[in-house]
């Protein structure tokens, strides 16, 4: 009802506002009259797919993707035979960029079926510049492209496409802006992603992130709390607050506000019964954040906490800023502090000039922090990264059989998440 009532005051006669979201709204507005047009014309519904690559922010990038096409009369389909296709798109590895290209394929065979259907593609992948230019050459049918920063955009974007002719290409390389309050959809009704901050600073040489995610912006905790509150009189119990290093949060605020100091604050809100949060970096990673966790009713007994190597040497390869030993005396500390935890972590084999040696270390630290989960990696060359231009790059059969021996020491590599418990408030 305040969608409506929102939409309802604006004038399509008038230009645009500037500011945002008022903006969005406005375009909402407008796509949600050409859909009903086009409707009439074809005397059915029009429908929708939004497919996701990635990670947790993609996944939440997406529900406000979904939110703002069925607020402008799109009906979901159940697969990609539908009027309008979106793949919000991951880089992280290489694997991801080829297996949306051989999407595409499929979809340009059913975009011949259906002349007017639109397909765009967002997220991290069309923030490279290669990306970019293989689909103008190759992939010529897709008809909407732009990137990270702008996902708000959407309703903006689409009331182009279908007023004009051609590929319409939206890439801001970075941004200082941060825009909510537009509609979104909540895959499940009892738990909700909120994002809390943008980007990353840490520039790890193998990642990509950096790049495709821009610098780091930290929401105001007011908003933060504003959504939750909101989500919680929806019915949503349980929260996930997201963002490249949760520890950096506040940190680009004028007044300045710690994580745990946020966690604090979510915890006072009534019908929240269950917090989450990922990703931790361990350089970062407070001792007031450890006490936050040991004491709460709330925050679930489970820390992400990625290594991505055992051997300090590589560690600082990798610019990740903490060894093996402190990397082991955090975990321990944990531990200590929080003894019914349960920690998860990612690795990455293969790194430019790793040894088998240090993949005993990396084993050794395994076997020490006795992790519930390891989601494990074989490095992926990605081009602008550091990594990708080092010169002792590990031979493919090298890495398989380092990746192998340690599949044999992790406790598990797949899967949907460990697991973790909550103490329940009595």
């Amino acid at each position: 009802m305040e969608l409506d009532n929102i939409l309802e005051g604006i004038d399509l006669n008038n230009t645009p506002p500037v500011e945002e979201p008022l903006r969005q709204y406005y375009f909402l507005k407008k796509i949600k009259n050409i859909i009903r047009q086009k409707e009439e014309e074809k005397g059915r519904s029009l429908t929708m797919k939004v497919v996701t690559f990635g990670c947790q922010m993609n996944a939440r990038d997406s529900e406000k993707l979904t939110g703002i096409l069925l607020s402008a009369g799109f009906l979901e389909a159940d697969t990609e035979e539908a009027d309008f296709v979106i793949y919000n798109t991951c880089t992280v590895r290489d694997h991801a960029n080829q297996h949306v290209y051989g999407r595409l394929g499929i979809l340009n065979g059913l975009k011949k079926k259906n002349p007017d259907m639109i397909i765009a593609l967002c997220g991290c992948m069309m923030q490279e510049q290669s990306a970019i230019d293989k689909i103008r050459k190759s992939y010529r049918f897709v008809d909407l492209i732009f990137g990270t920063h702008n996902i708000y955009k959407l309703a903006e974007l689409l009331a182009g496409v279908y007023e004009g002719h051609g590929m319409l290409i939206d890439i801001w390389k970075d941004t200082e802006a941060i825009v909510e309050d537009l509609p979104s959809f909540r895959k499940y009704p009892f738990k909700s992603g909120i994002n809390i901050m943008y980007g990353c600073n840490n520039f790890c040489s193998y990642c990509i992130v950096p790049y495709v995610r821009g610098r780091e912006r930290s929401r105001e905790p007011e908003d933060i709390l504003h959504e939750i509150e909101r989500d919680a009189s929806e019915g949503v119990k349980e929260v996930m607050l997201l963002g490249q290093n949760v520890n950096s949060y506040g940190k680009t605020l004028q007044q300045q506000i710690s994580f745990s100091e946020l966690l604090q604050r979510v915890e006072q809100i009534n019908g929240i019964e269950r917090i989450r949060f990922m990703t931790s970096h361990p350089k970062d990673l407070s001792d007031e954040l450890i006490r936050v966790m040991s004491k709460s009713d709330k925050i679930c007994r489970h820390l992400h906490l990625p290594l991505q190597s055992g051997s300090t040497k590589i560690l600082e390869q990798m610019n990740r800023k903490y060894s093996k030993e402190s990397y082991l005396a955090l975990a321990e500390k944990i531990r200590a502090e929080i003894p019914d935890i349960a920690i998860s972590t990612d690795i990455i084999v293969g790194f430019p000039g790793e040894t088998p040696e240090d993949i005993d270390e990396t084993i050794d630290v395994v076997q020490k922090v006795k992790f519930e989960n390891a989601f494990t990696f074989l490095y992926s060359k990605r081009t602008g990264t550091p990594a990708a231009a080092m010169l002792n790059q590990v031979p493919e059969h090298e890495r398989k059989e380092n990746f192998e021996r340690l599949l044999g020491a992790v406790p598990s590599s797949a899967g949907s998440g460990a697991p973790c418990s909550c103490r329940r408030r009595k």
